[in-house]
This record gives structure tokens, sequence and C-alpha cells, in this order.
């Protein structure tokens, strides 16, 4: 009962609190050649906001950004062709409104920023993208972020899924040693 009321509040203040209605601008069908804007209401917003407000510590909000970058993803691909995004490159199959690995950085990390901006990450600060290229023709590009308290590097690597799937999150160290999520 007690943690319903919480939750009520919760979502009235987040009305409150800045889960007003965002507009951020994407890019897809491979090294961003197409951008468009889409518009986040403060629904979405709010959901993604509670997913961030529970949290007591650094791993679980890294769960909660995981999983917040789907919820982006899903309200993205509502308004333009990324719903057909599917996981890596190959499946594809050249459809409009597919994702590669710089799309994905682009946008998970303008996603990103945006709950930065909003105050809703507390354990964690926003980075510039990051590469790999653990051989000269396999370059890979991810949003990355770091603990605030312990400086420690991850990355927030959406590219191994569908749209909407949450994303991959690794210690920057082992995503340089090529790791990749186990599913």
């Amino acid at each position: 009962m007690q943690r319903c009321f919480l939750l009520t509040a919760l979502m009235l203040c987040s009305a409150a609190s800045g889960a007003h209605a965002d507009d951020l601008s994407i890019c897809y069908n491979y090294g961003c050649a197409r951008s468009a804007g889409v518009h986040l209401h403060g629904a979405q917003l709010s959901h993604i906001h509670m997913l961030l407000a529970w949290v007591d510590n650094a791993e679980e909000e890294r769960q909660a950004i995981a999983q917040a970058i789907g919820l982006f993803q899903t309200a993205a691909g509502q308004q333009t062709p990324t719903f057909r995004d599917r996981g890596r490159n190959i499946p594809d199959e050249g459809a409009d409104g597919r994702m590669d690995c710089i799309d994905h950085a682009h946008n998970t990390s303008a996603y990103l920023r945006l709950m930065e901006e909003r105050g809703w990450l507390n354990f964690h600060r926003v980075l510039e993208p990051v590469k790999r290229a653990p051989w000269i023709f396999n370059e890979h590009w991810s949003a990355r972020i770091a603990e605030k308290d312990s400086g420690e590097e991850f990355v927030v690597d959406s590219w191994f899924f569908d749209n909407g799937h949450p994303a991959a999150i690794f210690t920057l160290e082992e995503w340089m040693k090529g790791a990749e999520p186990n599913e």
C-alpha cells in the first residue's frame, strides 16, 4: 500500500517536475544518412523518469538506463521508420529506418543527454561516444557514460538488438576487448 502511494505521488511529481514533452533529433539509414524529429510526450517521459527515480545505486541506475533506451527507441519507432531496425547490420536488408552503430551511438547519446539534462541521472554522467576497432575492418561505435563517484566508464550499446530492446551495458574495458551480449 505504501509503495502504491509512493508511486502515485511520484507520477504526480513527475508531471510537475520536468516530465513535460520534449523534441529530439535522431538519425538512421547508416552513418546518420537521414534524420528526423521525434516528439516525446509527457507520459512517455514520466514512465522513463519513474524507472530512474527508484534506483539506489550506480548498478541499478545502469539497469534502468538500459530499459530506458529501449523505451526511447520504441517511442522513436512510432514516429519514424526506425521501428524496422533489426539487431546488428545484416538482418536489416536495406530497409528504410535501419541503423548501424553510428546511428545507435548518436541516438543513444541524445537520449542519455536528455536524461542528464533533466537531472534524472544521479550516479552517472554522459560522455562523448566511443569507438573500438579490434581489427582494421571492424570499427564499432557506442554511447558512453561514467560513474560520478568512481569515474569508471561504461558503454550503452543498443546496436546488438532490434528496435525497442533494452541496451547492453559493458564496462569500457570489456567492450574495447570485443564484449558482446550473451542473448
